[in-house]
Order: structure tokens, then sequence, then C-alpha cells
């Protein structure tokens, strides 16, 4: 056979690492006269090449240890074998595979709209070309050369360079014999030559136990068992339902011994079994995608599409989804698409350019956070982000998605002073490129998974989070009532000798009640960073304390919006939240915080049973005020109603240490019963209310033709229903 046509320059610069188009020179190549086979194998001293039965010594390149090539005469399936430094391996040629990613993903990755993005990019387990391996794909339009690293290669971008598709910006490799639990990284060289940092998939599915950051080939798979809650979710998630949610922080909900965090399968009875029977609708969790530091609770992730390795693998933590499925409860991931931490290994100059982020830190980088900020308006980067949504939903079957801190995505100047910040192209503070991915997210995730629900943590007055994108909204089904929280919060913490002068805080709310579809928000962002706990917070001596508390949530459960409360604050937990431990369930060995929990089971129960106080949550016509401004008692009053047909209720919460008789004007004639009441003795308190409930007389009050006198025990909320 002839020799080898190999340029020199080529030859050199794949053994240098620096080519651009590996296959342009590696793998088999038609020659003038039959085919060339070129293999770069660092530490071989021989090569082999197989086909069939029979196997031919490749010739090596003069001068460039480890670089071989062959000859034959036509163009047939092969593999190698090398020797060298008293070793031996067989494998074979990744560079003899062709593409694995089809034309029509190539289209859509190039136009940036492939909606289902982790189909293609990541580390994915296929057979091709009837050979078992792994396709590794990922997203660097401006790197010179990419690589696939791992123990498999010793780490060496020299082994693995990948091959550019086309105009797509991103470059592929299939190598054949590994396997899932591979791990790997991938080293880029950007541009000028600059070798970078090794980088952790942005589309893997699997990462290391932290501080380790290498990316983990992982299968995401497991049977479901959920078709009876899939089929039915919608209902429990549309403006009529009963949704309460217990927001969790897995790693520190309860610790096995040696304080070790539960595994998602733990997880999966535990914490299950718990919030099912505290009669939570939903448990929210906060964020799970793979994230470097502890501290930063999830809200720095770096691996948006890696369940964290910190309770098990991907497989387990869709298992943990199914039982809590299967228990009839919902689960809502925390998913931050506002920031990401400038880790080496992550998104941070990705190919050696601002790819993710802004090059101008006035745009993409987050003072206060001390993280970068996506660039919304490039067009691959909104695609990765709705993308990464749709993969939660589709993937996991997770039920909703509370979007965090949105209100720094939508400004331009957030936390930002003048001079500091960009106007857009009206000169104005609002950031169009980040409320289209919040719109274009909230259209996919709807469009295309039924019955699923989302959810902003927007702290502004932005007109019409919770609108249609059609009607000029965001598109979010749901709202936090931030105000509604801060305002409220104020004032439980005010003696109640002050209260009388801050009695509007309660009532506040009411007026844009209905503006949004509110969510009550009770999170972990109240127990933490000195704010104390829910219980530290409420004035008074011990008892008075947990009454406070007691007659909050009493208020709470009865204000319309749906519910949150944060892991801990169900029992009165006494310390502020410590995400390196466990709470402190022993507490549950005293009467008072055993009660607490009681009480928030039972408001779970009455509110889920009781169409009233859930039905119109959203709506105007589902409230009506009996008393708003009775300052000097400390009383509120008012009636929630369901649809027509449905018992109304009434609330009634004494916000004094004061015990009172207290007229209340009832919106029909008959026979109340007391459904529920904070001071009972089970919930710790002094057992006083209304037992056989109250009989209206015909004495107007509140602006009703029937009132009654109700006993108002001191710090409590109590409802009545007509009998």
């Amino acid at each position: 056979m002839a020799a080898t046509t190999l340029d020199k320059a080529a030859a050199e610069a794949i053994a240098g690492g620096w080519h651009g188009d590996p296959f342009a020179v590696l793998g088999p190549h038609k020659r003038a006269k039959g085919w060339e086979i070129v293999a770069f194998v660092p530490g071989a001293e021989q090569l082999w090449v197989r086909t069939g039965k029979t196997e031919v010594e490749a010739v090596a390149y003069p001068g460039i240890p480890g670089l071989f090539t062959h000859q034959m005469a036509r163009k047939a399936n092969y593999m190698l074998r090398a020797e060298g430094h008293g070793n031996a391996w067989e494998f074979d040629d990744p560079y003899r595979f062709g593409p694995v990613l089809g034309e029509m993903d190539e289209y859509l990755l190039g136009e940036g709209t492939h909606r289902r993005l982790w189909q293609v990019l990541g580390a994915h387990p296929v057979t091709h070309d009837g050979v078992s391996g792994i396709n590794f794909a990922v997203w660097a339009p401006n790197a010179e050369r990419v690589s696939v690293v791992g123990d498999f290669n010793v780490w060496d971008g020299r082994r693995a360079p990948m091959r550019r598709r086309g105009s797509t910006g991103v470059w592929e490799l299939f190598l054949p014999g590994l396997s899932a639990g591979t791990t790997y990284k991938y080293e880029i060289k950007g541009p000028g030559g600059q070798v970078l940092p090794l980088k952790a998939d942005p589309v893997g599915f699997g990462s290391e136990h932290p501080p380790a950051n290498a990316s983990v080939v992982r299968e995401i798979r497991g049977d479901w068992q959920d078709d009876d809650w899939m089929k039915g979710r919608a209902a429990r998630h549309n403006l009529d339902a009963a949704i309460s949610v217990y927001e969790v922080h897995l790693g520190s909900w309860r610790r096995a011994p040696g304080n070790r965090m539960l595994s998602y399968k733990e997880l999966a009875e535990q914490l299950v079994d718990y919030a099912a029977d505290m009669g939570f609708t939903h448990i929210e969790c906060m964020p799970v995608s793979e994230y470097p530091f502890d501290g930063s609770w999830g809200y720095q992730p770096v691996g948006l599409f890696a369940p964290t390795i910190r309770h098990g693998t991907p497989t387990e933590f869709r298992a943990l989804v199914d039982a809590a499925h299967r228990k009839g409860l919902g689960v809502i991931l925390d998913w931050v698409p506002g920031h990401f931490p400038s880790d080496a290994h992550g998104l941070g100059g990705f190919d050696g350019t601002p790819l993710y982020e802004h090059a101008d830190p006035r745009e993409g980088f987050h003072q206060d956070w001390n993280t970068l900020i996506y660039n919304y308006g490039r067009t691959e980067v909104k695609n990765y982000l709705v993308s990464n949504a749709l993969y939660w939903l589709e993937e996991y079957h997770i039920d909703g998605l509370r979007v965090d801190a949105v209100a720094s995505m939508l400004y331009r100047d957030y936390s930002r002073k003048h001079g500091e910040w960009v106007p857009n192209k009206d000169g104005g503070r609002e950031n169009y490129e980040a409320i289209a991915v919040l719109q274009e997210t909230n259209i996919t995730a709807y469009g295309e998974v039924p019955g699923i629900m989302t959810i902003a943590e927007e702290s502004t007055a932005f007109p019409g989070v919770s609108h249609p994108v059609d009607h000029g909204g965001l598109g979010f089904g749901f709202k936090w009532n931030m105000g509604w929280m801060n305002d409220t919060l104020r004032y439980i913490e005010h003696d109640p000798i002050y209260r009388k002068h801050h009695h509007n805080l309660m009532t506040l709310g009411l007026t844009y009640a209905f503006s949004e579809n509110y969510i009550l928000p009770i999170s972990h962002d109240e127990v933490v960073h000195g704010k104390g706990s829910m219980l530290s917070k409420m004035p008074g001596n011990a008892w008075e304390k947990f009454a406070n508390l007691r007659a909050y949530y009493g208020f709470m459960w009865a204000h319309p919006g749906k519910k949150l409360l944060f892991m801990g604050q169900e029992f009165a937990q006494g310390a502020e939240w410590n995400h390196d431990q466990s709470l402190d369930w022993h507490q549950l060995d005293i009467a008072e915080h055993k009660g607490v929990q009681r009480l928030v089971r039972d408001l779970n129960r009455v509110y889920r049973d009781t169409a009233a106080l859930h039905v119109n949550d959203c709506r105007p016509e589902g409230f009506d005020w009996l008393e708003w401004n009775d300052a000097e008692a400390g009383v509120f009053a008012w009636v929630r109603k369901g649809r027509a047909g449905d018992k109304p209720v009434v609330a009634v919460i004494n916000m004094t240490p004061v015990q009172r008789h207290y007229r209340l004007g009832l919106p029909d004639k008959g026979l109340w019963r007391e459904i529920l009441n904070t001071d009972a003795e089970a919930y710790g308190g002094g057992n006083r209310g209304n037992m056989g409930g109250v009989t209206t007389e015909k004495t107007p009050w509140h602006g009703q033709v029937q009132s009654a006198l109700v006993n108002l025990p001191p710090l409590s909320a109590i409802y009545l229903q007509q009998d």
C-alpha cells in the first residue's frame, strides 16, 4: 500500500491537542488508492488494526509518539489493539463512527428552538451502529476545540476531541464502550488557544458528590405508578382547589444518625408519609438542581439538569416523586433561572467567552449574590432555560415550578444604583428579554404538560404576574403574596397593647387580594439570617407566644389565598432554621409544640374539606368583611363563601390577650357551629369558646340582619359554619 499522505502540520495539531476538526484527520479516510486509518493513541508503542479475523500492525507516524496509520484496500469496520509500557488494551475507534444527532436536531439546535434540549445535548447511553457507548454533545460555539475527558482517558484532552456540528455551535462525540456511571468533564480550548478550566456538562444528568464537581453519566429511568394522580392532577391545581404547600429543605428536614442527610429513598417514606399525615396537598422542595455549596441551599445551581447527588440518583429522585403522587401529594420544585454562580467548572465563560451570561457586568453580574445573570436575549440561552423547565415537568412528573427571585429578573436596575445598570431599548428599567423568557416558559409549560402549575416569587407590584400572556401578563398560575406576608408579620411581632396602632397591616392585603392568584407564603426566608423562628417572633410570655402563633395560623388559613408553610413552622420550632442539622423533632415531646402541630393538621383538614375556605381563594365574590375596623379590640371578622349551595364560614380573630363576649353579625339566621378554635385544649389553649355553637337573633350588626354573642378567647381564631 502507498505511504501515508497525512499532512505533518495536521498530525502535529492532533498530537498537540489544538486541531479543531479531528474527524478530518482521525478515523478512516478515502485516499487515491484505497483507505487509510489514522489513530492517535497516547501511550501506545504499537498498534494493531483488526478487521474480521485479520489483524495487521499499523505504522507509527514518524516523530509523533502515539500516532499511527494503516492502509487498507476497502473500508471496513475495525477494532484497535494497543500495547505500550507493559500494558495492552483493545478498543473501538470513536473516529470510525458517524454522527448520532440527526438533521432535524441540527436544524433546531442551530435555530435555538429545540424544546427538548436534554434529549440531544448531554451524555446519553446509546447503541450506535450496533456498538454500545455514550454520545456526548455540548454547545460551545466559540471554542476552537472541545474534548471529553475522564478517568477513561486519564483526563487527557488530546484523546477524545469532538466533532463540530456545522454552524450550530454544538460539538458531538460517540465514545464506544462507556456506560452509565462514567465521570467526565469537557476540556475546552477557547478563542486564541487558551485552555479553560475543565467544565461540567451544562446538560449533565448527574454529578459527583460535592466538593468534587465532575459530571456523571446517568440514565433517567424507573416505572411510574402514578397514573391516577396524573389523570386527576389538573383539578388539584386550578383556582378552585385547596392548595396547602409544605416547603422543605431536603438536606435538613430530618437527619439520620451521624447527622447524615436522608436519601431520596428514605424521604420517599418518611417525608411523604409525614406531609400526607399533616394534610398538606403539596411538598415544595427547595432547589434540587446540583449546586456546589451547601450554604446556598440550592439557590446557586450549577447543574440545572441534575438532581443533586446528595440524596441519590435521578432514578431515586423520580421514585420520591412517584411515592408522593401515590400518597396524593403534588411535588413542586424551586427553579432558579435568575442567576448562576461563577465557579470555574460552571457556565461562566463556558467556551472562553461570555456565553450564557452578559459581557457587561452592569447587565450580567448580581452584586447582592456575587453571581452571573443569564443573557436572556440570546436565543440559545432562552431555549436552554425554557427547555430545562420542561425537562423537570416531563422527565420527573414534577407538578409545579416555583420560580425564584422573579423581581431580580424583571428589572434591569434591581438592587443597583444610578449608573450601574443599562436601560432597555426604550430607556426604561424593565428587562424585556427576561420577561420574554418567563412568558415563553409559562406558555411552554402549560401548553406541553397538562395539569401543572407555575408560581412566581415576585416581591414588587409588577402587573399581571399571574395573568395569561395573551392578556399581557407573565403567564404564571400563582404568585407569592410577599406584601401580605411582610405586613402581617410586622403586625404580629408587635406587643398586643400596640397592635391597635398597626391594625391596617392585617387588612391592607384585602385591598389587592384578588389582583393576582395569590399563595400566602411563610417561607424559609422568614426564619433565617437572624430573623429567628416563627415562635420567637411572637411577643409575650411562653403561653402568649404559642397562642399568638396559633391565632396567626388561624388568620392565615381563613384568609383568601392558597397556603405555604416552611418545615418546622408546623410544630413551632423554637430555634431559627439551620441547614446543617435536622429540625428539632424532639420538641414534639413538649405539649405546646405538639398542640401547634395538631392545629396545623386540623387547619389543613378544615381548609381542604370546606369548600367555602378554598373555592374562591382568588375571587372577590368569596369574601365579605364583617369587622375590619375594630382596632381597639384587635378583632377581625369576615365571611368566606364558596359556590352556590356551599355553606359559608365566618372567621373571627382576636389579637389581644383579653377574652371577649363579642356581638358578631352573621350572614344568615340559625345555629352556627364552631368548626375550629385555636384555643382548644388539644392545641395547647384554654378550651374557651363556643362548644355548642351560637344561635343568631334578629339584632342587626356588622351590616347583617342577624347577629349573635360570640365568646372570643384571648389570642385566638375561631371558625363558625352554619349548621
